[in-house]
């Protein structure tokens, strides 16, 4: 009974598991005050909810802290959700590791980095090479454990030095298959256009992340447009390059709609919009797939526009 895994939660279960806290908020609800959380460990995340707590436990239980909890899977709008009716910290003597509740990216971080290094300095352009090299060595310490969202594609520790490197092995691909394409433009794009986050989140070494102010009011894409301007204004860029690396960060959401106030104007920012997207809704299917078994549906999934998947055992 004890220490029941996300995975393998099923609605009308009881049980008693160890869960790191991703999230947690304090809401006012007809019968007084709960908690309503989102937990985690490394098979998956789940809702959660303690009704009728105290307000004190607000301040007890915190984003990162790994509780111990007794509780019974429900169901809520097609979704599993936790009722938990006991909940506490963990000791020394639960002999427990954070880290083993922590969502990480499958290779080792520092290992990404050097590759994604490699792919940098590939890049023949002079100019073009000093600006990625500039971001990468600044960036290089949040590199190691940001994600790449809060919650969305590739909210894992190490999550955005994953998803750069898997867009770069696309690139590279890619690039084989159409020529016209240019691959100092092309890898450049991808390790820029989501280099913000960095900015745009405040992740601790675990990996758990929140909107920074700056990150809410003005977001990656305008924060990555002006930091860029302002490297290449330093590091003495020619201004039409500086453009085309500005344009391939503003344009990579592709519509006004998705965040991109101008569409891709290039073929290499036409290509970085749909590598970005083949990364993400992948890393969406093999999340989903992770947590169902073969000849099981999962629940809907929101970053696959409220789709469902199927586990094909064939």
């Amino acid at each position: 009974m004890d220490n029941t895994k996300v995975k393998d939660l099923e609605v009308n279960q009881d049980l008693i598991g160890y869960y790191l806290v991703k999230d947690i908020l304090l809401k006012e609800g007809a019968n007084g005050c709960y908690l309503d959380m989102i937990f985690a460990d490394q098979t998956g995340v789940v809702n959660a909810k303690l009704w009728q707590c105290d307000p004190k436990d607000g301040d007890r239980f915190v984003r990162g802290s790994l509780v111990k909890i007794m509780g019974r899977v429900a169901e809520y709008r097609g979704k599993l959700q936790l009722n938990v009716a006991k909940i506490r910290l963990t000791t020394k003597e639960d002999g427990v590791n954070i880290e083993d509740y922590v969502s990480s990216a499958p290779l080792n971080a520092e290992d990404m980095l050097t590759v994604v290094r490699e792919y940098a300095q590939s890049i023949e352009d002079a100019d073009i090479k000093k600006v990625v090299l500039h971001f990468l060595q600044k960036n290089q310490k949040k590199l190691l454990y940001y994600p790449a969202a809060k919650s969305m594609h590739h909210a894992i520790r190490g999550g955005l030095l994953y998803h750069l490197l898997r867009m770069l092995q696309l690139a590279e691909a890619v690039a084989e298959v159409y020529p016209l394409l240019k691959r100092d433009l092309l890898y450049a794009g991808v390790i820029l256009h989501d280099m913000e986050k960095t900015s745009e989140l405040e992740s601790d070494e675990l990996g758990l992340a929140e909107y920074t102010l700056e990150g809410e009011l003005l977001g990656h894409l305008v924060m990555g447009v002006r930091n860029i301007s302002d490297a290449c204004k330093t590091l003495t860029v020619p201004e039409s390059k500086s453009l085309i690396l500005q344009h391939l960060v503003l344009s990579h959401h592709q519509k006004l709609e998705f965040g991109s106030p101008k569409p891709p104007m290039i073929p290499e920012a036409e290509m970085l919009h749909f590598i970005d997207m083949m990364d993400a809704r992948q890393y969406s299917f093999e999340e989903a797939l992770n947590n169902i078994e073969p000849g099981e549906m999962s629940e809907r999934i929101f970053a696959l526009d409220n789709r469902r998947v199927y586990h094909y055992e064939g």
